[in-house]
């Protein structure tokens, strides 16, 4: 740890982190050494990287948990105010919107993985359920990719007409169900499970086959389909 009164200014111009990623390239620079660039400052007794060293701690040195930490929760760190607060949840949202835009073309749904690695961008991160549905044609490419619900901390309600009218309107013969769990558990409840049994019997009344639910927990899932549910 760096003395108190040791700015980054009096480093060797290569270990400062925006010299650094200058010269360097930025895969040298290190979580808190990205964020200290973020935080432009420091305090009065730590160093913009010693201040970004804390709020990393504060998320276990993890960025998913980091990303699920909002305004008021960062400004409980001695040394954030407002300005750096915002400053890191707008970078933690340009990163989920990131993922989700690398996503936002046409493909196709093979398996339970490549279902997963296509609606996850739009389910990381978040504190509350979401209840969102891909939609396909004959061939398994992707017509749409919907948010038909968010919900509280531990459910969400979802409407059986708006699943069905958006299949419908875009002639859709078969869907993808998913919604995610805060908590990171993958086990389906109850709940989930006579949901799942409700829409496949109305999309068999309507001639539109249910693939698969699938579960998004922390970067992992639980499908319905390869469970035999």
């Amino acid at each position: 740890m760096l003395t108190n009164n040791l700015t980054i200014k009096s480093w060797s111009e290569e270990d400062r982190p925006r010299e650094k990623l200058t010269l360097r390239g930025k895969g040298a620079l290190t979580d808190a050494e990205l964020f200290a660039i973020l935080l432009h400052t420091g305090t009065k007794d730590l160093t913009a990287v010693e201040l970004a060293q804390l709020i990393l701690q504060r998320a276990d040195n993890n960025l998913h948990k980091l990303s699920k930490l909002g305004v008021s929760d960062l400004m409980e760190i001695k040394g954030v105010g407002p300005a750096k607060a915002i400053s890191i949840v707008a970078a933690m949202e340009i990163g989920r919107r990131r993922r989700s835009a690398e996503i936002e073309k046409p493909m196709m749904i093979t398996s339970s993985k490549s279902a997963f690695d296509t609606i996850y961008p739009h389910l990381a991160d978040l504190n509350h359920e979401e209840f969102w549905v891909i939609y396909l044609d004959i061939r398994g490419k992707i017509l749409s990719i919907k948010n038909i619900s968010s919900g509280g901390l531990t459910q969400t309600l979802c409407d059986l007409k708006i699943i069905f009218n958006h299949a419908l309107k875009l002639f859709s013969p078969s869907i993808v169900l998913f919604h995610n769990h805060p908590s990171g558990h993958l086990k389906p409840s109850e709940q989930d499970i006579k949901l799942t049994k409700k829409i496949r019997s109305a999309g068999e009344i309507l001639d539109i086959k249910i693939l698969d639910h699938i579960i998004i927990g922390i970067e992992d899932y639980f499908s319905f389909a390869d469970n035999g549910l």
